[in-house]
């Protein structure tokens, strides 16, 4: 439902309504925000009670009058920030339990009581969940008016924290459903619990003086530049200096401390300053998004210069709203905090922000709920919230960057897309002859082979798009995304590019056994990551202008520099491009260590993603005894979907050391390349991953299913795919992290049982040689001192046999221990990639039995694929994949959308329609590290079964509200695709 922008405004009502509105915790931009509308709803007529934790004056500064009343309490804390520009996601959600959760029974109670004494007609919420379930309690209709709610910010920070939390998110959906409908504003997120929506206007406040009336008072004339500084509190231990601003700059400073003291260019504002008129008398901002900040530089043509918040979700959808009226320019947070201000602002000053949207939300949104107080209708009869929701919050909310997913974001939010369908072999040949033909016109080939493969062409074909955008003025005057601007400038295309490619994964069998020594079976996707890579010497090298800045004010010669861009950085919040001096990576004369390296990435998470790239660099330095003496320009474009669980990380590590190692001259066997790589994700990214990723990308091949014994990484062969097989693997939409606490958590719990299990083995022998008649009969059978000392000395927990777990471990194993009470009977777990938490409770029986098991079903499961083609050897194989799926559900890395995928193919197998025929479908599994991911399906190689893992996936859909992505089709590892070298062509002009 939409408001005309042009409404009358609030009229006066013939009653006297009285309105109680709950204003969350989390910021000023909420409390100025709701300003707004209150202010419209008591110069109606109207009463409202305020209950809010912000300061009164936020409130009667702007609002004078004796029908504004002000409730100091807090009843939500929205997002705990370790500092102004990093959310504590763990905090957050501690903070939300211990503030609403624990004391939810007196708070309702409370609440009901004050609601009740107050005679309210209307609760309006922002975004206070417990204020709608309070609502409902009383009899009272709630209306919620914003851009983003509670149960999509938190549900991100539950994957971190882990399933343990799932309740809070699942408690603020609830109390959201009572809601009786949402005024959405612009830049919003998707919000699945609301049943309703009614879209209004940007609020903002209203300017008070102008922009002539602000300069005068500050003593500012028109020729000098002003910048407002505007982060809500400002990053612990930061100082700022004179430098930072270029020369005939001030800037003024929301938020400062008391006790800071500022350079002579930078002007402290009062605490209570009406920042709207300041804002406006400026020529542009600098600061973090939020809604606040947000609406009014887009309602006063503000140009904003932005650093990322870290881990608040609200931020994509504001930024790309920002960015869609050319209103915004991204810092890098290196050179907020060390003054590289300049570039920055001189580009925001270039900008003309052109929205022309409404701003009078305020207005219409008090005009909305006066209507509703006395009895409008807003609200159709659809299913509530909480019945409409189910899978949509354990989904993770990763639904909301990509079309389709929710129908209601604009269509200028969308940034990717899930490709559906199959096109003709004629149409898709011709489109490949296309590719090719304008690959070899583009590039002149000098080493390698494009071996057929459609997306490596596309990859060149955009490359080549690159080199006109750089030299066309005209091309460049056009909208395009940041990322590609940036890459536009990266290459010296006169000079050879180096590219290489590496497959994603599907786990088919033997998933997180890796790590305990199993047997796995893995097949090397259809989707990919290319890198393309140039050496430059420093002084060709093409520096973004904030790189070269910061070189010429460290007075150095050019010096070699990494720049990295990466597309698709919107799919997943994170910064485009990253860029450091070569030099950074060394401590004196030698290497970083990998642990100062992983520090280093961790500082701004928005660009941690680098670490998966640079992170080469560094273990070739390390490792190998490299030194890059060169700059290094380096483009990512991976169309592996990142949280799938089809190792998305593991394709960059191993294209981007290809492709490095192909421009420096480097001999690396594929086999010792994925063992490097594995050192980038464990050391310096910090994800405990098993080896299986990386030597799939590596060493896989199309069309097979690599076999390796992980013990630490033997190659066994490849295994080739029956014809009649086929496997597929379905996305649960489920962000899926390897890095996650569950993961470890049940990678713990398998360590210690194999410590556990040696110390076991190694009492029974001690037991058994010390008896003084021999050893004991009922302990020890034929061989058994062999079998023991095996045991006591177990270096992989899959070389222990079913059979022998069953008979003498599986009831000396706990379900469950504390890290303490481990560390002190046990010392350790001797795991060097991961730490025991002594106040957390980890399980040990599920996650010690699961590998155990996984081994002899992966045997039997390769055994399987060589034998009679039959349906019994199909129904064995998909047995197989349900029994591991089931295990990995007992170790708790299962989740709600995987299990309703693994549903649907059991109900599509033992329909009536497959047994009337031949079977098409017969198992699935949850893949990789687990806790969502991606499900992979095996089936008869048949028109049905592509049909039916259509219908699957449509079902899904149905289910959720979210489309899941089929992963269908293999292709080459990067050893098998080798590398190309290449030369940009010389463009021929026509008119010679």
């Amino acid at each position: 439902m939409r408001i005309d922008e042009e409404t009358e405004g609030v009229s006066a009502s013939r009653n006297h309504l009285v309105f109680a509105y709950y204003v969350t915790g989390h910021g000023f931009g909420h409390a100025t925000r709701v300003v707004e509308v209150v202010r419209h709803l008591i110069l109606a007529g109207h009463d409202v009670h305020v209950v809010t934790g912000a300061p009164d004056f936020v409130f009667t500064s702007e609002i004078e009058s004796p029908r504004l009343f002000i409730r100091k309490v807090l009843l939500d804390c929205g997002a705990v920030q370790a500092d102004a520009l990093t959310v504590d996601r763990l905090a957050s959600l501690a903070k939300y339990s211990e503030t609403a959760v624990v004391p939810r029974a007196s708070i309702l109670k409370t609440e009901v009581e004050w609601l009740t004494s107050i005679k309210a007609d209307l609760v309006v919420s922002d975004v206070v969940p417990v204020a709608c379930r309070a609502a409902a309690d009383a009899g009272i209709r709630s209306v919620c008016v914003t851009n983003f709610s509670w149960d999509f910010i938190y549900a991100e920070y539950v994957m971190a924290a882990g399933s343990h939390h799932r309740s809070i998110v699942w408690q603020i959906a609830e109390d959201y459903s009572h809601c009786e409908f949402l005024i959405r504003l612009p830049g919003y997120c998707p919000m699945p619990a609301f049943r309703d929506v009614v879209d209004v206007p940007l609020v903002v406040r209203r300017i008070r003086r102008s922009r002539k009336e602000v300069r005068q008072e500050l003593g500012i004339g028109d020729d000098v530049k002003l910048v407002i500084l505007n982060f809500g509190g400002q990053p612990a231990g930061w100082k700022l200096k004179e430098e930072f601003l270029p020369p005939g700059w001030l800037c003024l400073v929301c938020g400062g401390s008391d006790t800071q003291d500022l350079p002579p260019n930078f002007i402290k504002l009062a605490k209570d300053a009406y920042t709207p008129d300041f804002m406006a008398a400026s020529d542009c901002m600098l600061g973090k998004i939020g809604y606040g900040t947000v609406s009014e530089a887009l309602a006063y043509k503000l140009p904003f210069v932005f650093v990322r918040r870290d881990y608040f979700n609200e931020e994509p959808f504001l930024r790309n709203m920002l960015e869609y009226y050319q209103g915004g320019v991204e810092m890098i947070r290196r050179d907020l905090l060390t003054g590289h201000w300049k570039p920055y602002l001189e580009r925001a000053i270039s900008l003309k922000p052109c929205y022309e949207g409404g701003i009078n939300g305020g207005e219409v949104a008090a005009h909305i709920l006066q209507e509703t107080a006395i009895g409008k209708n807003y609200a159709s009869d659809k299913l509530s919230g909480a019945r409409r929701l189910r899978d949509a919050i354990i989904l993770g909310y990763q639904l909301q960057r990509v079309p389709g997913r929710d129908m209601a974001i604009p269509e200028w939010y969308a940034n990717a897309e899930s490709e559906l369908g199959m096109g003709s072999p004629t149409c898709e040949m011709s489109e490949k002859s296309s590719l090719m033909n304008s690959c070899t016109e583009d590039f002149e080939i000098l080493h390698g082979d494009l071996q057929g493969l459609s997306d490596t062409m596309t990859f060149l074909k955009s490359l080549a798009e690159l080199d006109s955008m750089y030299d066309s003025d005209k091309s460049a005057e056009k909208r395009q995304m940041r990322e590609r601007k940036a890459a536009a400038g990266l290459f010296n295309w006169e000079d050879e590019i180096f590219v290489a490619r590496a497959p994603g994964r599907l786990d088919v069998m033997g998933g997180i056994a890796d790590y305990s020594g199993s047997l796995v079976l893995q097949m090397p996707i259809k989707e990919a990551c290319h890198v393309a890579v140039q050496r430059n010497h420093p002084s060709k090298h093409r520096l973004w202008k904030h790189a070269l800045v910061r070189q010429q004010a460290e007075g150095k010669n050019p010096t070699p520099v990494l720049q990295i861009v990466s597309y698709g950085s919107e799919l997943s919040n994170r910064g485009p491009t990253f860029d450091m001096d070569l030099a950074d990576f060394m401590d004196g004369d030698q290497p970083m260590s990998y642990e100062k390296a992983k520090k280093y990435f961790s500082q701004d998470p928005s660009q941690k993603w680098a670490a998966y790239v640079a992170g080469v660099i560094l273990v070739l330095m390390t490792e190998l005894g490299i030194r890059f003496e060169e700059s290094i320009s380096l483009l990512v474009s991976s169309t592996v979907p990142e949280g799938k669980g089809v190792s998305s990380s593991a394709s960059v590590e191993v294209a981007t050391m290809s492709a490095i190692a192909a421009s420096h001259g480097l001999s690396i066997s594929p086999r010792d390349l994925a063992l490097l790589c594995q050192k980038v994700e464990n050391h310096i990214v910090g994800a405990p991953c098993g080896v299986m990723d990386q030597m799939t990308s590596a060493c896989g091949e199309a069309n097979k299913l690599l076999a390796m014994l992980c013990q630490p990484a033997e190659v066994l062969g490849l295994v080739e795919i029956p014809g009649h097989i086929r496997f597929w693997g379905i996305d649960s939409g489920i962000r899926h992290s390897v890095g996650g606490a569950d993961y470890g958590s049940v990678r713990i719990g398998a360590f210690m049982g194999r410590k556990m299990i040696k110390c076991a083995a190694s009492a029974i022998l001690s037991r058994s040689s010390g008896t003084e008649n021999g050893p004991n009969p009922d302990e020890l059978e034929d061989n058994g001192f062999e079998l023991l000392e095996t045991e006591a000395s177990l270096n992989y927990l899959c070389n222990l046999s079913p059979h022998r777990y069953e008979a003498l471990y599986v009831k000396m194993l706990p379900e469950s221990i504390l890290g303490e009470t481990f560390l002190e009977k046990y010392d350790g777990h001797n795991d060097p990639v991961t730490v025991i938490d002594p106040d957390r409770n980890y399980g040990v029986t599920a996650p010690a039995k699961h590998p155990i098991y996984e081994n002899f079903r992966v045997k039997a499961f390769k055994a399987l694929l060589t034998s009679a083609n039959s349906d019994d050897q199909l129904t064995a194989l998909g047995e197989l994949l349900y029994q591991c799926h089931y295990s990995y559900s007992a170790c708790g890395l299962g989740s709600d959308g995987t299990n309703r995928l693994v549903r649907l193919v059991q109900e599509m197998q033992h329909s009536k329609a497959s047994k009337s025929g031949d079977g098409t479908l017969y198992g699935a599994k949850i893949t990789g590290g687990g806790s969502g991911g991606t499900v992979c399906a095996v089936g008869r190689n048949s028109l049905q079964s592509s049909q039916q893992i259509l219908e699957i996936q449509q079902r899904y859909k149905d289910a959720t509200g979210y489309l899941p992505y089929i992963f269908e089709g293999s292709s080459p590892g990067a050893g098998k695709f080798g590398y190309l070298r290449i030369r940009r062509r010389p463009s021929v002009n026509p008119n010679e």
